[in-house]
């Protein structure tokens, strides 16, 4: 008796642990110190880096891995060979690194490493640093790690790299050995070909002595701003450095997966204060081609951070820097680096979009690599709902040129899944328009799926959810599934594991008939239709909607029609039978219709409406055009 006892509980233990484990995702966790010292007429540096990595996962590692980005450019690397090869070319990168001359490439050279204080065995293959640890490090365990190393900065081609096409002196992005992200699906120690990152989500203590004459921004808060001065002190201090040739600058950041900084000695430094707090950053060029557009973009940007913070929730960050600097747009945490020669609408722009990064990759941690779209799409998504605001551009669909995109690419013959990874894309042109337009549709999709209160809702309550918790597809989607009480399991697999695409037509609209012929099936033979006269008014309308494309989707179908000479419409709505119910009336008007589902398999859909066909002018399938039909000319009939 006592033996089964105990057999019951040992399983009832081992089933609440496993429960347990699955509900709980763990992540690594890591604290860097680094002190760097910048020789800026070589630009090389020297650096001392201290990580303090805990292993919070359930398995035993016995390597490491770490990122050294900057080996990426040297002739012949993975990303020379990469970027010219590939069919569409970056034209900013090309060839330019094969050109690269013995002082303008980068490298990263390891000197020593150390695991708790013990030399390790390690080696540099192309941009990854592979480490063989002395001692595994044990579920729970945490582990030091001591390293010398010493880097050349490239000459700027992509992203990081000195001596920008704007003459920012340094821009210092995947600028220090980072260590590999390990997560619940392994290590992810992805040769670096110009694509997407992933990381760890930790602190950094970061010390960089540079000349004087540099004015530095980056991630994290300035520890020692009365010692640099340069716009950062408190005011009204005089910070005199002429009995100095350099200076350290001391930057510290906590919940952050990346560190980016950038120098420049023409930089203007200007700050904004909002309301909360918070203090943004403003460091570019003191050039009068675009000084005072950068000036007037200030205020715009403060309103854009109290817009985004009402819809997307709270910054949690007190500082955020925006940079001239790297070769187009480039976020990074608490920070983000610009090209600066830009007009007004242009300049706004592109702040806004790296600015929302910071909500949907700084903040959330998606593994970039595998799902680029739940960044570069997410973020293309909210950007262009802050920018109708500040613009009060009231246009029907903001997403338009999203959308225009998508379709360019499904028509286009080049298009893959967004299950892709970053790096193995085919072309430049079908990564770009995926990430950035198909990313974004796919939100856009789901605003018409479940309605747009329960799609902003649903949106607030993912980052309440998920920041600093590396969410994945799955997770995002039952974040929309429980707002909206609907299976969107369907959604996710065609829009992103297939090229399937939407395609829905008016087939036919008849005036019904006590003539049509009752039958349990739909069939269209030669352009006729057998009628199931069940449930529909037979002084009404028929209409017959096809599904001509591959993925199912629920359908608003809009019918206009006169009543007593005034203009009135009403709307159907159509659920799929695989969502397990309905979106509610989103326009709160009391003009939706719920009809009966339309089961996938079925590719006729026979709707029987009460609006007689002599008083119908229109029919229309989404008029609001978040579904992403490729073929819209055949979703309108007009009498």
């Amino acid at each position: 008796m006592l033996n089964k006892f105990l057999c019951t509980f040992f399983i009832s233990a081992l089933l609440s642990s496993v429960l347990l484990a699955q509900q709980q995702r763990w992540q690594q966790q890591i604290a860097y110190q680094m002190e760097i010292e910048v020789d800026a007429a070589k630009h090389q540096l020297k650096g001392r880096q201290k990580v303090q990595y805990v292993n919070n996962s359930n398995e035993t590692l016995d390597k490491v891995f770490y990122h050294l980005y900057f080996n990426a450019f040297q002739p012949n690397s993975m990303m020379d060979v990469r970027s010219r090869t590939i069919q569409d070319a970056d034209p900013r990168v090309g060839s330019r690194i094969l050109d690269l001359k013995a002082d303008e490439i980068g490298y990263h050279k390891i000197n020593a490493l150390m695991q708790n204080g013990k030399a390790v065995k390690y080696e540099v293959v192309g941009t990854i640093l592979e480490v063989q640890l002395n001692k595994a490090i044990q579920p729970g365990d945490s582990c030091t790690f001591d390293m010398d190393f010493e880097s050349q900065v490239p000459l700027q081609i992509r992203r990081s790299g000195w001596n920008s096409k704007e003459g920012i002196e340094f821009s210092m992005s995947q600028w220090y050995p980072k260590m590999c992200e390990f997560d619940y699906q392994g290590w992810h120690s992805n040769p670096y070909v110009g694509r997407e990152f992933h990381g760890v989500w930790g602190s950094f203590d970061v010390k960089i002595t540079i000349d004087k004459n540099y004015i530095l921004g980056g991630t994290g808060i300035l520890q020692n701003p009365n010692d640099i001065g340069y716009g950062y002190q408190d005011a009204g201090l005089d910070v005199n450095h002429d009995d100095k040739k350099e200076l350290t600058w001391h930057f510290k950041a906590d919940n952050v997966h990346d560190f980016v900084w950038a120098a420049d000695p023409d930089y203007i430094h200007d700050t904004q204060r909002l309301d909360d707090g918070l203090v943004l950053h403003f460091l570019y060029q003191d050039n009068e081609d675009y000084k005072d557009v950068w000036k007037k973009a200030q205020k715009m940007t403060v309103k854009a951070f109290q817009f985004i913070q009402s819809r997307y929730g709270k910054y949690p960050y007190k500082q955020y820097s925006i940079i001239q600097g790297g070769d187009g747009g480039m976020e990074y945490p608490m920070a983000t680096l610009i090209t600066g020669k830009r007009n007004f609408g242009s300049l706004v722009g592109v702040i806004v979009h790296e600015v929302m990064h910071t909500w949907y990759q700084m903040l959330m941690g998606s593994n970039e690599s595998l799902y680029a779209w739940m960044d570069e799409g997410f973020t293309t998504y909210a950007s262009a709902v802050v920018n109708a605001y500040l613009f009060n551009n009231n246009a029907t669909n903001p997403h338009d040129g999203s959308y225009r995109g998508y379709y360019y690419l499904a028509k286009s013959g080049s298009e893959e899944p967004l299950s892709t990874h970053a790096d193995h894309f085919s072309t430049n042109f079908a990564y770009g328009q995926a990430a950035y337009s198909k990313g974004c549709v796919f939100l856009g999709q789901l605003n018409y799926i479940v309605g747009e209160g329960v799609f902003d809702q649903a949106m607030l309550q993912y980052y309440k959810d998920w920041h600093f918790k590396h969410p994945n597809p799955n997770d995002f989607i039952r974040v929309m599934e429980k707002a909206s009480g609907l299976e969107l399991d369907w959604y996710k697999e065609y829009w992103v594991n297939s090229v399937h695409q939407v395609d829905y037509s008016i087939a036919d609209v008849i005036k019904s008939s006590k003539k049509t012929k009752d039958t349990t099936s739909l069939k269209a033979v030669s352009g006729n239709y057998f009628i199931n006269s069940a449930g529909f008014d037979k002084k009404g309308t028929t209409i017959f909607l096809e599904k001509k494309g591959k993925m199912p989707m629920p359908l608003d179908v809009v019918v206009t029609y006169t009543d007593k000479k005034l203009t009135q419409f009403k709307t159907y709505h159509i659920p799929l039978e695989i969502m397990r119910g309905h979106k509610k009336d989103e326009l709160l008007n009391g003009k939706q219709t719920l009809k009966k589902d339309w089961k996938w398999t079925h590719k006729v859909y026979q709707l029987n409406i009460d609006i007689p066909l002599q008083a119908i002018e229109k029919i229309e399938i989404d008029p609001s055009m978040r579904m992403a039909d490729i073929d819209r000319e055949n979703n309108l009939w007009e009498k």
